[in-house]
């Protein structure tokens, strides 16, 4: 760098600057810089100290959630909660539901309850305590412990006799199902008259249940029965509609009570109304049996009929009106549809239970062999209660 303009010895007299001082003010600053970056650096180790603990708090979280236990109550709970178990439901899928309801904690601890007990949980609608451990709920599930609320109809009852049933075993009223049969849907086989199709079987009531929607189920449950049976496929060959096959299927049902039978009544009710019985005695093709008459006057206090009953003048009189009645006098079950549509060949024209204890019954094809088995239930009676 030039000194031009500047006196020699200005530039020789000025005092330099002592190398020493130079250096411990540099030393001064740089030890003031260390002190400053130490502090930031603990300022950083600090924050990843503390970013690591609480993120590795969180990992170590999720992984405890993942391979630890799942939450879960302890005891076996208390109070009361109703739950369903629908059709096809996964453990998942139920686990859902019972925390949803707080029967259990967690649907991770309901499904290692159930996975390790092995058992079969049937759907349905159960009363189950409330906050209880995964085990006592699964065990409670399994072993029947809740209740399941189910209404069954037995086979052979008509609709009134139905809808008494219902009311006794439900909630809602006689009215009520009976308003509900004029909303629900038949198929178009039962000309609009639900005598007959509400099959007969045992039905879960679940929360949603109403009586429209149970007496629907009914008639889904005999549609089911009647493609199993195969009576639409059957309609052709036998020359009679779906409606008809139930009427017949609907007096074997009422008819006899061992399933071996109904073949055999079905063959006598095809010989009487063809008119293949009449050299056996049975004029113009009437059927005479007691189960009509019954469903005609609406009195079941007994198995037989009075002269007076069988007076009555209904469509339902099959000792007074020629061939099947109009419709069916019950509902039948599926034993009794596959009869309908499988009668035995055996010629028969007269049958009569001979035991009312047992449902004994003997078949005849004359008339004569029909009234020495008339005889033997006119000497069981004598000596039974049961008549």
């Amino acid at each position: 760098m030039s000194h031009a303009g500047i006196p020699a010895f200005e530039a020789e007299t000025t005092p330099r600057p002592r190398r020493g001082g130079h250096r411990r003010k540099r030393r001064k600053r740089r030890r003031f810089g260390s002190f400053i970056a130490v502090i930031l650096s603990l300022g950083v180790i600090g924050g990843l100290m503390a970013g690591l603990y609480y993120g590795g708090s969180a990992v170590m979280g999720s992984l405890s959630d993942m391979f630890g236990d799942p939450e879960d109550y302890e005891g076996p709970g208390q109070g009361e909660v109703s739950v369903t178990i629908e059709e096809n439901s996964t453990l998942r899928g139920m686990g859902d539901v019972l925390v949803e309801a707080d029967v259990v904690a967690s649907r991770e601890a309901f499904v290692q309850a159930a996975e390790a007990d092995g058992g079969v949980i049937q759907p349905g609608t159960y009363t189950l305590a409330e906050r209880m451990s995964a085990e006592d709920a699964v065990t409670a599930l399994v072993g029947g412990g809740a209740s399941v609320e189910r209404v069954t109809v037995p086979e052979g009852y008509r609709i009134r006799q139905t809808l008494d049933r219902l009311a006794d075993e439900t909630e809602f009223e006689v009215e009520e199902f009976e308003e509900a049969l004029e909303e629900i849907e038949l198929p178009a086989y039962a000309n609009d008259e639900p005598e007959g199709f509400l099959f007969p079987a045992t039905y879960d009531l679940g929360q949603d249940i109403s009586a429209q929607s149970l007496l629907q189920d009914m008639v889904g449950r005999f549609e089911q029965a009647e493609g199993e049976a195969g009576l639409t496929a059957a309609t052709e060959e036998m020359d009679m509609t779906v409606r008809e096959i139930v009427t017949v299927a609907s007096i074997i049902q009422r008819e006899v009570r061992a399933e071996e039978d109904m073949a055999r009544v079905a063959d006598v009710i095809y010989n009487r109304i063809s008119g293949e019985c009449a050299a056996n005695g049975v004029q113009e093709r009437r059927l005479q049996m007691d189960s009509t008459v019954h469903f005609a006057a609406d009195d079941y206090t007994s198995v037989f009929t009075s002269d007076e009953m069988r007076q009555i003048d209904s469509p339902y009189n099959t000792y007074q009106v020629s061939g099947l009645p109009p419709g069916p006098i019950a509902s039948p079950g599926a034993a009794a549809l596959e009869a309908a549509i499988n009668p035995s060949d055996e010629g028969n024209c007269y049958f009569v239970t001979v035991n009312l204890e047992t449902g004994e019954t003997n078949f005849a094809a004359t008339q004569e062999e029909h009234q020495a088995n008339v005889e033997e239930l006119q000497t069981y009676c004598r000596e039974s209660d049961a008549c």
